[in-house]
């Protein structure tokens, strides 16, 4: 016997409400208490290890920052770019923008070490590289942020993804905008995110054909970078993308961009005449403004697909599936 058309409404209402309590379910499995009754120290002990880390290289805070950041648009916040390669998959370790150039991994795993030594498979790898990256941001004087937690590790890795989802260091602005809106993140989210440079260095490689042949940037700034970056050779050296405080998180960044003092091109289409010109002139004058977009920001990259609930693992170690 078939369904009357009331009772057809009432049974797509109660499918309906099922989906949305079960979507609401599984986002409120991230939640900033996560781990407040099965690992109540996990939180301390991250925040130490991270400030014992950037105390002895100040750089790590950038590569812990990048390494998240890596993380998240291949995949989701699923702590897939620890992973090293198996039979089963490539690393991401190995796309271009990762290659010979993400760092930290080490820190990574010794955080979790010292993790599951007070509570054994209880936080995940993705977790800690959360936590890790909001850590070295206040570490250098930059803004915190309350982390959301519970996530889950994957047990793949997907070079390929890396390679298309990963924004690179040639990328003008309308495919920055693009990549950054695939991963629900806003014009406003790409140049707060892109604030994380006024701590990191930049190797030789990805800046050379700007200092030598970009007609958008300062003349005396682009002589003074050929000291570290000759026209060929060098690739690997390294330079500070923000000269001026490289070693503090603060505005400094879009105040050479405004000045056309950005090293990366990547960098530099941010303020060209587009539409995020505004956004950087904001930041360039407000080191409150940007603090608290980039923390928001942070905030919104680690809600990106992530493992809850029975997804996943919690990892032993980082750089391998159990």
């Amino acid at each position: 016997m078939g369904l009357s058309p009331f009772g057809t409404s009432f049974v797509c209402f109660v499918i309906t409400v099922m989906l949305v309590l079960s979507s609401m379910q599984c986002e409120a499995q991230l939640s900033a208490t996560f781990y407040d009754k099965s690992c109540p120290k996990a939180l301390f002990t991250i925040r130490a290890a991270i400030g014992k880390a950037v105390s002895s290289e100040r750089r790590m805070a950038a590569s812990l920052l990048r390494l998240h950041f890596h993380d998240c648009f291949v995949q989701g916040c699923d702590a897939s770019v620890l992973l090293d390669a198996t039979s089963a998959f490539t690393s991401e370790k190995n796309a271009p923008q990762n290659l010979d150039s993400v760092r930290g991994f080490d820190v990574i795993e010794d955080v979790k070490s010292q993790v599951e030594g007070i509570c054994s498979g209880v936080v995940s790898c993705a977790d800690i590289l959360a936590v890790a990256a909001r850590d070295a941001s206040f570490a250098v004087g930059g803004p915190s942020w309350t982390v959301k937690l519970g996530r889950r590790d994957s047990t793949s890795a997907n070079e390929d993804r890396a390679f298309a989802d990963i924004p690179k260091f040639t990328d003008n602005l309308d495919v920055l905008i693009e990549t950054f809106r695939r991963k629900d993140l806003s014009e406003r989210d790409l140049v707060a995110l892109s604030g994380a440079h006024t701590i990191g260095q930049a190797q030789c490689s990805s800046f050379r054909d700007r200092i030598y042949n970009a007609t958008t940037i300062d003349a005396s700034f682009a002589s003074t970078r050929k000291d570290t970056c000759p026209s060929t050779g060098g690739d690997t050296n390294l330079a500070a993308i923000d000269v001026v405080t490289p070693n503090y998180f603060d505005n400094n960044f879009f105040k050479n961009l405004v000045q056309k003092k950005g090293l990366l091109q990547s960098d530099q289409v941010l303020f060209s005449g587009g539409s995020t010109d505004n956004i950087v002139t904001e930041y360039s004058n407000s080191p409150k403004t940007f603090f608290s977009d980039f923390a928001a920001a942070m905030v919104k990259m680690g809600d990106i697909e992530p493992l809850t609930g029975s997804a996943g693992q919690i990892r032993k170690v980082c750089s391998a599936v159990n």
